[in-house]
């Protein structure tokens, strides 16, 4: 049986590459990079590579990563940390509707702290409106935490409007604040992100999504800008996050950001050929389909479909026993017996919510493979609705 891998919004393979450089730090190169002697020393150089090497990804400077396990430590750091930093002057907090999990649980946990958090609506194509939230500024508003690329639909937000918005607010206000945050996991190695050109003051990045290992990551913390660590112990990362370092897995991540800086307008353009390939496939052979997200708005990548009069999980169940892993929604969502808050989110119908499937492409996707995909779809969504009532009663 061929197997496919479409999941890549949940995680990516290792690319070969990286996985050559981290070997030498598991066994050879096993220093602590906090470690004052010889061994000690070459980890942290190591680190301090990685570091730059991120850094140059993000257009940001080396002493402004943080290095963390992975996305949702550094949304946590970034909304925690920032939230409790700036109490003194506000309890108020901006976010959308649509936000990850990380952002989402993190705000609510704030929420039963005293903090107020304003929850903006999107539209049916999944964006923020800029009007919404300029008017949901109050003088105690400390920050907005807003994902550049939504991990359901792809829909990019309006985060460098928003930046240069809240940096204008300031100035008037003579403020350090509101911060501005960004999950910007899914948009990583997908398109240009420059932390300056964005103008935010906090940026969270994952490895996994990259072709680097599971468990590290980063959060980009602009120089001035103060967050409070809750993670209590040593003196690493700059007092913002205690634990000895992962060394294997930093230098990973850090040679997956050389390879993606190095080569993202050639990713980017493949992933999106591939994927608009596939959609207008799927119209062409494949009645009754409604596409989620904006159209044109949105990363390379992912396609997110609704095959109406059947059940996303079924499709998604067949397809895997075909060989093809794709998924309903985020994998951190997983278990959740309620359809997809996003796509609530959006305005759609439960039954709408419930039929769609992510399908998410990486660097490694061919041509061969989106089109035995097609065929398999093609005949499974067949299947599905011929044993659908719904669809009988429909049709």
């Amino acid at each position: 049986m061929k197997k496919i891998y479409l999941d890549n919004s949940a995680t990516t393979p290792v690319d070969p590459e990286v996985l050559e450089v981290m070997w030498p730090y598991f066994a050879n190169e096993f220093g602590n990079a906090s470690s004052v002697h010889l061994f000690g020393q070459g980890a942290k150089a190591a680190v301090e590579q990685a570091r730059a090497q991120v850094a140059q990804l993000i257009g940001a400077d080396p002493r402004e990563i943080v290095f963390t396990s992975g996305g949702t430590e550094s949304d946590n750091l970034a909304v925690k940390g920032a939230a409790e930093a700036l109490s003194r002057y506000g309890r108020h907090i901006i976010t959308s509707n649509i936000e990850h999990p990380a952002v989402l649980s993190t705000c609510r946990a704030l929420e039963k702290r005293g903090f107020a958090v304003t929850y903006l609506p999107v539209s049916e194509w999944g964006i923020i409106d800029l009007d919404d939230l300029e008017a949901s500024l109050r003088d105690d508003t400390i920050l907005i935490t807003i994902m550049t690329a939504n991990n359901e639909i792809g829909t990019l937000q309006p985060i460098r409007e928003i930046g240069h918005l809240v940096q204008k607010i300031r100035n008037e206000r003579q403020s350090q604040y509101p911060y501005v945050h960004t999950d910007a996991v899914q948009a990583i190695g997908k398109m240009l992100v420059d932390v300056s050109d964005l103008a935010v003051d906090l940026l969270s990045l994952s490895g996994h999504k990259i072709h680097a290992p599971k468990g590290v990551g980063g959060l980009f913390v602009r120089q001035g800008i103060r967050i409070e660590s809750h993670m209590h112990g040593g003196h690493h990362e700059r007092d913002r996050r205690a634990g000895t370092e992962n060394v294997p897995g930093i230098v990973g991540l850090g040679k997956a950001a050389e390879l993606a800086r190095q080569s993202w307008p050639e990713r980017m353009e493949r992933m999106r050929a591939l994927r608009d390939y596939f959609e207008a496939a799927v119209v062409r052979r494949i009645p009754d389909v409604v596409f989620n997200g904006d159209r044109e708005r949105r990363v390379p990548n992912i396609s997110n479909c609704t095959f109406r009069f059947i059940e996303g999980e079924a499709l998604m169940i067949r397809l895997d026993l075909r060989g093809i892993a794709v998924s309903t929604g985020s994998a951190c969502a997983s278990g959740s017996i309620e359809p997809s808050h996003v796509l609530t989110a959006l305005g759609r119908e439960r039954e709408l919510a419930r039929g769609s499937i992510r399908f998410s492409l990486s660097k490694n996707t061919t041509a061969d493979e989106i089109d035995h995909v097609l065929d398999v779809l093609t005949e499974e969504v067949e299947a599905l609705r011929a044993m659908s009532p719904l669809f009988e009663k429909v049709g």
